[in-house]
This record gives C-alpha cells, structure tokens and sequence, in this order.
C-alpha cells in the first residue's frame, strides 16, 4: 500500500511538472509616457531624450514594462507648453513628464494632471509653486558648491583675488537661481573673489554676448568670471575676444573662468584651456534616474519628493578622462 501511494505521488509531480516548466512569462504591460519639452534648441535636450528611451527598453525589459512615448515641444512658449500638457492629458497617458519653461506658469499643469489622476514628474527645472508626484534633475545648488569651491582653489594656488563677472541665467529657471545661490554662498564662505557685476541673460545668447561685453567695459578690473552654462560659450568668447582678454591657461592676461554643465561648446573651451572648472550635468545618468523613477512610479511605489544627481568636477587635465561625457557625442 505504501509502494502503491509512493508511485501515485511520483506520477502526480511528473504530471504537474510540464505546467511549471512551461508557464507563460508574466504578461508585458504596455505605458505611454507623455514628454513635454519647453524647447529642443540644445543637444542637451536630444541627449536626455535618447538615453531615456534607450535606459527605458532597458527597465522594461527587467521589468516586464513597455513604454510608448508621446512627445511635444513648446518652443519656449510657457502658454504653449500648457496646452501641449493639457493635450497629453486629454490623450490619457499613464504619466506626464515635463521640463518647465516657467517654474510657476507649470503648477496649473501639475494640478490639472493630478485631477485628471496622472502622475507628473517635473525634469531638470523644478516648480515654483505646485508640487509633482516626484522631481527628477541636477542637484544644482551643490553643482554650483563643487564648482566654486574648486575654483577658489584654483585662484588660490596661483595667487590670484578674483574680481569676478558673474554671468546668470534665466531666474524663472530655479536651476538659475540655485547656482547663483552655490557661487555667492562659497564667495561669502572662502572670500577668495568678489563679484563686480551680476549679468542677466535669460539663457539668451546674444545677452551673453552683450552682457559679457558690456561688463568687461564696465569693469576692466575683473579678472574672473562664474559663468551659469556653457551651452553657448562662443558668445561668451566672441565678448573676451573683441575685449582682448582671451587668452588660455599659462598666458598672461588669461581670464580664470569658472562654468556649469560641460556641454559641447564648454567642452571645447575647457579642452583648449580657456574655462578652469566646471561642475557636469550628467544627462546620461539624469536620464536613467528619470527612468528609475516612472517605473516604480508606474508600478505603484511611493516615491520621495525629489531625486537630485549629483554632478563631477572636470578640469582641462581630467575632461578628456571622464567617462559618459556626452558632449563629447552631441554637437550643437
């Protein structure tokens, strides 16, 4: 009898063995994901969205996602922004992920969306007013810490008080606003320059250009600059240029320029020897947070607030050496 029901159970497992060895992969669930874009005029932009989409067949195929992207672009028109993300809300996307062209015109999206229950991540520039399911970008406060920091070491070792221009960007870019924060905090905390002159650009580059200019005639004491993104850095150079001031490390008369970002143009420049510091915006690994953060997001997670990626200090010696530097395959 033993025997008897020792043979039944084998002959049970084997038969129940098939349906375990060939169970179904677990169902692919299929997302759209809408992407606004406030405007697409950098390579920066086209850089974060390929590595996006190609880190997001990634996750899914880890787990189980597929992801179909739906994308816009506002060409720098906040009004158009907000019709463009009312648009991806009307076509009922799983979720909304928007770099903002104005920090507080992007609140009313953020509520529309959460009303319409679709989670909304902000990228790269934060709100001002409404807060999103989750913010994904730079930690530019602490990019601007790295990147002043390094650079009072830099006048320091080579017996330099700075007199600096500091060339701002765009202030409804809170990006904007918390690397001017980061240069003029280290400033106050070191004392190794002082700032002679703000310059307002609005991330335009003529007002680069013009303001650079305009500063360097104003004051022709200055003997540094911070400037807050390198994104069109030519402009800056056609000013020190036209002012006889554009020389590299090692020539007399070289001006110490401290950047953000390392995007192509500032890659170049800083190749050559032109900028003395700057602190990375890491588009590959902004991108791969991003996507770290819609799939749990998706996938029902509670998730912090913000996620903020740090930047890596590069220098004309170590530039070259940085691995995922992606200006080094993006032109402008």
């Amino acid at each position: 009898m033993k025997k008897l029901a020792f043979v039944m159970l084998v002959c049970l497992l084997v038969s129940l063995t098939p349906t375990v060895a060939w169970a179904a992969d677990p169902e692919v669930k299929t997302y759209k994901i809408g992407l606004s874009w406030n405007e697409k005029i950098h390579s920066l932009i086209q850089a974060w969205q390929d590595y996006m989409q190609s880190y997001g067949e990634n996750i899914g195929a880890r787990r189980n996602m597929k992801f179909e992207w739906i994308i816009n672009v506002a060409d720098g028109d906040p009004a158009r922004q907000a019709s463009n993300i009312e648009d991806l809300i009307n076509q009922q996307v799983d979720i909304i992920v928007a770099r903002a062209q104005d920090a507080g015109a992007i609140g009313a999206s953020i509520k529309a969306a959460k009303q319409a229950g679709i989670p909304f991540v902000t990228f790269d520039r934060e709100s001002a007013t409404e807060q999103p399911t989750s913010h994904v970008g730079a930690d530019s406060y602490n990019q601007a810490l790295s990147t002043a920091r390094a650079f009072a070491k830099i006048l320091a070792d080579n017996g330099v008080q700075g007199k600096c221009i500091e060339v701002m960007g765009d202030l409804v870019d809170m990006n904007a606003v918390n690397r001017s924060k980061g240069w003029h905090d280290v400033e106050k905390e070191l004392g190794q320059w002082e700032t002679v002159v703000q310059v307002p650009t609005e991330w335009k580059a003529e007002k680069f250009k013009s303001g650079t200019a305009n500063a360097l005639a104003a004051h022709p004491e200055a003997n540094c600059m911070f400037v807050a993104s390198d994104f069109c850095f030519t402009a800056v150079q056609s000013a020190l240029e036209d002012a006889g001031r554009w020389f590299p490390v090692g020539q007399e008369g070289h001006m110490w320029i401290a950047a953000q970002d390392v995007n192509p143009q500032g890659y170049e420049a800083m190749k050559n020897g032109y900028i003395d510091v700057a602190t990375t915006y890491d588009a590959f690994f902004h991108a791969v947070e991003l996507m770290n953060v819609v799939s749990r997001i998706l996938e029902g997670d509670i998730v912090q607030p913000r996620y903020l990626v740090p930047g890596r200090v590069a220098t004309p010696a170590t530039v070259e050496l940085m691995d995922n530097m992606w200006a080094r395959d993006y032109k402008d």
